[in-house]
This record gives C-alpha cells, structure tokens and sequence, in this order.
C-alpha cells in the first residue's frame, strides 16, 4: 500500500544523513576490528579522525534540525510507532554527539597529539588519564558503540520495514 507520502527531507538533512550514516557504519566496524588487525593496519587514527568529523557534522545538522520541520509521518502509523521512531531518532542524535565527544575525552588524556587526518592539530581537553572524566568516557565509548550499533541496525530494519513490507514512503522522504 502507498500513502502519497511523497514530502522529502530537505536535501542538506538528506546529504548530511548519508555522510554521517556512512561514517558511523565505518567508524563502528574499525572499532570493533582494531584489535584484531593491529598488527596489519593501524585504524585507530583514522577512527579519530572520522569521530571528529561525525560530530562536527552531527552538530550542524542537529542545528539544522533545529530550525525546520520534518515532513509529517503517514496516518497510517499508530501513536505507538510514531513515539518509538521519535524516541529511536532522539537517542540516535545523542549517540551522534556523545560517541565522538567520549572518544575525543579518551584521546585528550593520551599522551599522543590528536590530529584530523593528518591535517592539522585538534585541540585537546583537560583531561588526565584516569581521571573520573577519563574512565566514563572510555566506559561509554566501549558499552555506547554497541548500543549505537543496535540503535542503528534497528533504525535500518525499520526504514526496510516501512519499504518493503508496509510501503508507506518512509525511506523515499530520506532517498
């Protein structure tokens, strides 16, 4: 069944969902393959630097988000599910911000500079190693990478759900 439901998300919030998509889906398999491939490829400088850039990104379009609507959800969704998709997208954004924020904290209290691809110098916070600060990060960022990893892959499986199964223009808002 098709609704009609032909509104799309404006095309900075589509550009900026794909890129920051792509970069979490990155950044969580190079922390999950770190270890393993540590003695082939170092990921973990990498891995800082597209942290750094999705919360750059997920900053701006959190402010984007701020200032415009998002075209309506079909009336073919319960109350139900139109709060389990505000609440998934609302502890999605959080997860934007704060997995890169706490992998940031970590990098702060090493003793190694923190650097954007090489690029330049980003600037540390005042941190110390295990410090209260320093353990909470490291703890949220080891626990919230799985978290953001079933958040996103529950966020997936739904959009393929709305696509597929119930056809109701869903994923085309975001395409």
């Amino acid at each position: 069944m098709t609704t009609g439901l032909d509104l799309k998300y404006a095309l900075r919030a589509r550009v900026l969902h794909w890129t920051i998509a792509a970069l979490i889906l990155f950044n969580l398999a190079t922390g999950l393959l770190h270890d393993p491939l540590e003695d082939v490829i170092n990921l973990i400088p990498v891995h800082k630097s597209v942290g750094l850039t999705v919360l750059v990104l997920s900053v701006l379009r959190l402010a984007l988000r701020l200032t415009w609507t998002a075209p309506p959800y079909p009336a073919t969704m319960t109350a139900f599910e139109v709060g389990a998709a505000r609440a998934v997208h609302a502890a999605l954004y959080l997860f934007m911000v704060l997995m890169p924020l706490s992998g940031w904290i970590m990098s702060s209290a090493g003793t190694r500079p923190l650097a954007w691809f090489g690029l330049f110098d980003w600037p540390k916070l005042a941190v110390v190693k295990d410090s209260a600060l320093h353990v909470a990060g490291r703890e949220f960022h080891e626990i919230g990478g799985w978290v953001l990893l079933v958040l996103a892959l529950g966020h997936i499986a739904a959009a393929l759900r709305h696509h597929f199964v119930i056809r109701d223009g869903i994923l085309r808002r975001m395409l």
